[in-house]
């Protein structure tokens, strides 16, 4: 007969079961840890939606601004597992005076919980779903290590494997450990940073120009700081990367010429404020307003709501238009013809009148109507108008000012003349008859 093996034997699970049962199950410190988690996790549950809605809507009421009511809303948003980690710490600390009590399985939970913060956070907070699945599972990771006791294990693992230069050791986990603090501080730092642009984008007292060149000089110290905080924590002497730094540096200057021209020319436009939001400019052929300007480009939208990415340099050195620089207020042009049967008085006065009945012409300085020459044709003549709003486009005053004066010369039976030619036919030479025969 077959031996069944050991592993396979109904009466040796039943029996490492039951053992199980009563040393884990039926053991008062795990016990006792069991029922404190629950417990603790039933207040957190019941009390965290209570005082997230107490709290938003004390902020509301309070109104102490937009920033403010925002970081208040994302607390606001992850209270429970934020609860529910403070508990367990609690619990854990308490227990923990207890000399015959373990407290294990609450740090577990505890661990877990922050695991569950920093879901919670990376889930509602970082739009990308790849980076967010990356952070998720990170967590949990480490949560699960930490639960399961084998944190000092991997971590003497992790530092094993290192890399030694001179004076300077690197290990796997100081690159982990490097990485995350970077990562963290560069998310700091963007939040930070665009809190900030909010802020000042809604001060009336600072220009647009100083608003995005104070949003900059910001946002690069912010991502330097986080950056050189990412590198000491690896456990590197800055001392030591003063060679490799330099020839960073001369890499950096001929890999990335065009860019860092690009950048410190944006800073230039910002700091003599000769191009600004919302100034309207002409370069290169391209005709619009500017909506934004960054560290590498400037936006400029036309009228057709084509957005086109002028790099910052261009704006330098080329021969830009600026129809806004000191004064929104441009004039245009707009040449008519009229038929040399024309009383010329009455035209001029009906060419004022159709500019004066356009919404967007200035009454000062007033519409302007010139004789500009005798044409082949037609008298020619010119109406000047100003506007100040040349964001809003050209076309389309001109179009309202000449539909005016088609309606006016129509009304007035003054004829918008057009190319005439006299056709003169020449007989040709006589023919010979005998030519014909």
């Amino acid at each position: 007969m077959t031996e069944i093996p050991e592993w396979l034997n109904l009466q040796v699970i039943q029996a490492e079961l039951v053992n199980w049962f009563n040393t884990q199950v039926l053991n008062f410190d795990n016990a006792l840890q069991a029922g404190l988690i629950a417990l603790v996790y039933l207040v957190a549950v019941f009390i965290g939606p209570r005082m997230r809605r107490a709290i938003t809507a004390s902020t509301a009421a309070k109104a102490k601004g937009v920033v403010w009511q925002e970081i208040v809303h994302q607390f606001a948003s992850h209270l429970t597992p934020l609860i529910a980690l403070l508990l367990l710490l609690i619990v854990a600390t308490v227990v923990s005076g207890v000399e015959e009590i373990e407290t294990n399985i609450v740090m577990s939970a505890a661990s877990l919980s922050g695991a569950w913060v920093v879901i919670d956070v990376a889930s509602s907070v970082i739009r990308n779903r790849m980076i967010s699945r990356f952070i998720t599972w990170s967590a949990w990771t480490v949560a699960a290590i930490v639960a399961l006791g084998w944190f000092r294990t991997v971590a003497g693992v992790l530092d094993s494997v290192a890399l030694s230069f001179g004076a300077v050791r690197i290990s796997l986990l100081s690159v982990l450990q490097g990485a995350v603090v970077l990562a963290v501080l560069l998310w700091a730092a963007v939040a930070v940073s665009n809190a900030i642009e909010r802020y000042l984008k809604r001060l009336d007292t600072l220009t647009p120009s100083m608003q995005v060149l104070g949003t900059m000089v910001i946002k690069i110290s912010l991502i330097t700081i986080a950056c050189l905080i990412g590198i000491s924590s690896l456990g590197i002497d800055f001392t030591a990367l003063t060679v490799f730094g330099g020839a960073l540096g001369i890499g950096i200057g001929f890999g990335l010429q065009k860019v860092i021209s690009n950048l410190v020319s944006g800073l230039l436009l910002l700091l003599d404020k000769s191009i600004k939001p919302n100034d309207v400019i002409a370069v290169g052929g391209t005709y619009g307003w500017v909506d934004s300007l960054g560290a590498r480009y400037a936006s400029v939208r036309t009228r057709d709501g084509i957005e086109y990415l002028i790099p910052n340099e261009d704006l330098i050195t080329q021969r830009v238009e600026n129809w806004s620089h000191t004064d929104r207020i441009v004039r245009l042009r707009i040449p008519v013809g009229v038929s040399y049967d024309t009383d010329l008085n009455l035209a001029t006065d009906l060419c004022k009148k159709a500019a004066r009945a356009v919404e967007r012409v200035l009454e000062s300085p007033e519409p302007r109507c010139l004789l500009r020459g005798f044409g082949d044709n037609s008298v020619d003549l010119e109406i000047r108008i100003w506007i100040g709003d040349p964001a809003n486009g050209r076309a389309n005053v001109i179009s309202a000012v000449l539909h005016h004066v088609w309606n006016s010369f129509k009304e007035h039976e003054i004829e918008i003349p057009f190319p005439q030619r006299d056709l003169h036919l020449r007989s040709g030479f006589p023919v010979n008859p005998d030519q014909q025969q």
